[in-house]
């Protein structure tokens, strides 16, 4: 089995010269509904799929009919407002074949920074995956302006893959993997098949030093492997460019460049967390909820018996025992004001105490590391 048909979740990114025909600035639809039969697959074996895919900018200048050559930054975003209703209901009627559900999400980098809006984000992609929709996601061009951009979606294909824990992330671009130079000006270049480390010497290959300003071709690329990497998710970069690329990719027909991590997007995670130098309060929990989270069980609001500390929602928090002592470190899914009404409480109550339906768990076993 390839690693791409044994993953559990899976994030692809497309690019915008591989989905629309650059002649025409129109989609490619037999490309899109040889990618969506594939995407259909996966999600009929149990795969959960997410798409990040670029092209509403194009798509829109050429219905705008806006003139060729640098676009100013209103008729980018102009450009963007119309194109993204196309590249939606492409996605949607291609998709619709197969019976599956499509969900547009769109994102700026503040949203992947900035901790609540990161958890909200989170959680809503959690949620579609678990109705068994396709999210189609894209940069939110329309009001990012360049202080709040990705700058390029390989960047955002990873920062999703590591919001939403996936296993695997896929870069259809315009070659088909890494090489230790630029092939298409170097005939000595060689392929390197698989990469555990983006070192200095890797960084050389992708033409400058991979840093977090810099943009475009292999340099973004690499930017997104050491993202996916840190976060345990393994990343492919493939020539996305034939038809039915994604199935070959699946089916191991095609070669690809691997970005190996060391450990689970779980594990990475977890490791985070318990990393973290300072916690921002703690949950003091009863015998019961001891008992509980020592079988790996998620931390309910009935086994908390006091709070300490002036949290928000997502911040890193202690859980100790009765005596003090700090039995595990997580991810806290009430600020301290709410989670005082509902500690020791049943979580069938929370709606009614709070005026809203929050998450039954106070700290969920997938954000809890017991020491």
């Amino acid at each position: 089995m390839t690693p791409l048909a044994s993953s559990k979740r899976l994030v692809v990114k497309i690019g915008s010269s591989i989905l629309v025909d650059e002649a025409k600035g129109e989609i490619r639809r037999d490309w899109l509904n040889a990618l969506t039969d594939d995407v259909a697959r996966l999600h009929k074996g149990g795969r959960e799929v997410v798409l990040v895919s670029s092209g509403a900018i194009r798509l829109g200048r050429t219905h705008l009919k806006l003139a060729p050559g640098p676009l100013k930054l209103e008729e980018s975003q102009a450009a963007a407002a119309t194109g993204q209703i196309q590249l939606a209901h492409a996605y949607q009627a291609a998709l619709a074949r197969h019976g599956i559900t499509v969900a547009q999400v769109l994102l700026t980098l503040d949203d992947s920074e900035e901790r609540r809006r990161y958890l909200n984000a989170r959680q809503t992609m959690a949620t579609l995956l678990g109705l068994k929709a396709v999210p189609v996601i894209n940069e939110n061009d329309t009001v990012a302006t360049d202080e709040i951009r990705f700058g390029d979606n390989d960047r955002l294909g990873a920062r999703v893959a590591e919001m939403i824990s996936a296993d695997t992330l896929v870069l259809l671009s315009d070659i088909d993997g890494l090489y230790t130079g630029d092939p298409r000006s170097d005939s000595s270049a060689k392929f390197i098949p698989e990469i555990r480390e983006i070192t200095p010497a890797i960084e050389a290959m992708g033409g400058s030093a991979a840093s977090e300003m810099s943009n475009g071709g292999m340099v973004t690329k690499l930017i997104a492997g050491r993202i996916a990497m840190a976060a345990g998710c393994r990343m492919a970069i493939a020539d996305g460019r034939p038809v039915g690329a994604l199935g070959a990719l699946i089916d191991g027909k095609t070669r690809c460049s691997w970005f190996l991590p060391e450990g689970s997007p779980l594990s990475a995670r977890k490791k985070w967390i318990k990393g973290s130098l300072k916690t921002a309060g703690a949950l003091t929990v009863d015998d019961g909820a001891v008992r509980a989270l020592s079988a790996g069980k998620s931390l309910l609001p009935a086994g908390v018996t006091a709070i300490e500390g002036e949290f928000k929602r997502g911040d890193v928090v202690d859980v100790k025992d009765r005596a003090g002592r700090v039995l595990a470190r997580g991810l806290v899914a009430y600020a301290a004001e709410d989670a005082r009404r509902i500690a020791g409480r049943k979580s069938a109550e929370i709606e009614r105490l709070l005026g809203f339906r929050g998450r039954d768990e106070i700290v969920h076993r997938d954000d809890l590391v017991v020491e």
